[in-house]
């Protein structure tokens, strides 16, 4: 819901400070509606319904992966698209994938949604109704009793209940450090909802004034850089914003947030087949992430950065995807040189929810 709307609507009806408090509380352990706000007076209720929507986002499509995966189309109130993705796992997790803005300017060429005009900004409330939608799914779906009345999530991890959401990264739709105010604005709403700053996560094109900003951020959230090639002229040709902000100073920004915050930077790294994935270019990502006056580690010696190969899924772009063995030699040539490595679960992709394939158009 619009959360400055929902102050001013209860400030002209002179209702006290508290009530705000209670119709959010509701809200974010998963409430369908304002009916169910039983601590709220029936004719409170029922002006509220009549007078702020409950979301300030209109759902307009969705869809589901055999893998449990769930992709949301969303309009705002202004038409605007986006989308957004919840990913279900065995071991109980519920994973977001949030949009920051509806399409992007920054034009990445293997991207869906840098294809996608430029709307806008996303608000707050905007990003944060995305988290909502999908806490009140869950709740729907298993955990009945937590939007029944259970206590509401405190926001510690581990704690949030069974139909909660437990982690969220910022690596829908948008570049979220050209939005960054709504983006920590919503970052300090999620841990209502059951997701921990600790487990909250922006991702970044380099963009090196929101990397600075965020390091001096006092909650404790988790950076990613989209990479993608440690070569700056490649780099260029896939995501333009290198002009601006070349692969090197991004790293030594990344380094200083690492140094700052104590936190280590996930580095994302979409396979390309013959375009990134060549044994000689994962050597160049070693030295790339090992140089610096620490080799690349903590006082305490662990790594500063922790790369994820992400299985590129189609799109229409030109490109196709690296196999299987390209991206294993490329994951041995990372690890071999000291650089930690994982290969990501391709999730979502049946329904285009997967990594870079987000275009808010209906299936």
């Amino acid at each position: 819901m619009d959360l400055e709307l929902l102050d001013q609507t209860l400030a002209d009806r002179d209702e006290p400070r508290f009530r705000a408090r209670q119709v959010w509380t509701w809200a974010a352990r998963g409430a369908r509606g304002y009916e169910q706000m039983t601590d709220l007076p029936a004719s409170l209720r029922e002006a509220l319904a009549r007078e702020l929507p409950f979301s300030s986002l209109t759902l307009q499509a969705e869809a589901q992966a055999s893998d449990g995966t769930v992709k949301a189309l969303f309009a705002t109130a202004d038409g605007r698209p986006l989308e957004a993705v919840l990913m279900r796992y065995r071991d109980g997790r519920r994973s977001l994938c949030l949009s920051s803005q509806s399409g992007c300017a920054l034009t990445c060429t293997f991207c869906a949604t840098g294809r996608m005009p430029f709307a806008r900004n996303l608000s707050a409330s905007e990003i944060v109704d995305q988290a909502l939608h999908f806490r009140r799914a869950e709740a729907a779906r298993g955990g009945r009793r937590d939007a029944g009345g259970a206590k509401a999530p405190r926001g510690r991890e581990g704690t949030a209940g069974p139909a909660a959401i437990t982690h969220c990264a910022f690596m829908g739709m948008g570049e979220p450090m050209l939005n960054l105010d709504n983006v920590l604005g919503a970052c300090e709403r999620l841990p209502d909802i059951g997701i921990g700053h600790r487990r909250t996560t922006i991702s970044t094109v380099g963009w090196i004034p929101g990397i600075e900003r965020l390091a001096e951020e006092q909650m404790p959230l988790r950076l990613a850089l989209s990479l993608h090639a440690a070569d700056e002229a490649l780099r260029s040709e896939l995501m333009p914003v290198n002009e601006r902000f070349p692969l090197r100073d991004v790293i030594d920004a990344c380094r200083a947030f690492h140094a700052r915050k104590r936190r280590r930077v996930f580095v994302e790294y979409v396979m390309l087949a013959g375009v990134n994935d060549r044994y000689e270019q994962a050597l160049a990502l070693a030295r790339a992430l090992s140089s610096g006056p620490t080799g690349g580690r903590s006082r305490g010696g662990q790594p500063a950065f922790k790369v994820n190969l992400i299985p590129y899924n189609p799109t229409d772009s030109p490109y196709t995807g690296s196999t299987r063995e390209a991206i294993a030699s490329f994951r041995g040539a990372l690890e071999a040189h000291g650089v930690p490595c994982t290969v990501r679960l391709t999730r979502g992709r049946e329904i285009d929810a997967a990594c870079g394939q987000l275009a808010a158009r209906a299936s």
